[in-house]
């Protein structure tokens, strides 16, 4: 009865492997273009395998913003009428940026993103779902 029981286990085990379930992995970007994540030592994927998420790509967006530029002081030549003559004023002004405005997200993966991955069902294609640390090459400026 017992080598029953463990024949019925095997047999399922082996009907999930051969389905290849989804698996989820870890993986680090090793080269930006073209694409290509290192799973371990020997492991590396290619682009031809990859899916990749928004999560993981430059996409744009609309956006209403409602937002007054810096104040910025510059000098500005005043004419005048009467005598041609002009004379420079140090001005002080900030600018209004409002409405529906397209962003471009620069979200592309860079080398040294560390990512997770699910392995798609029978096992040939992988879907990067996101970062799991913060992206190495933010530079921009926070507004």
């Amino acid at each position: 009865m017992a080598n029953a029981v463990e024949a019925v286990k095997r047999a399922a085990l082996e009907v999930m492997e051969a389905q290849k379930p989804v698996q989820f992995l870890f993986g680090t970007v090793i080269s930006a273009k073209p694409l290509r994540i290192q799973i371990d030592q020997k492991t590396v994927y290619t682009e031809k395998m990859l899916v990749l998420t928004r999560n993981v790509t430059d996409f744009a967006l609309d956006a209403n913003i409602g937002a007054v530029t810096e104040a910025i002081a510059h000098t500005h030549t005043i004419q005048d009428t009467y005598t041609g003559g002009g004379t420079a004023e140090t001005i002080l002004h900030s600018h209004p940026i409002t409405g529906k405005k397209k962003l471009q997200i620069k979200n592309a993966l860079v080398v040294g993103d560390v990512v997770l991955l699910a392995r798609m069902q029978k096992g040939k294609r992988f879907v990067v779902l996101d970062r799991i640390q913060p992206h190495p090459a933010i530079e921009g400026e926070f507004i």
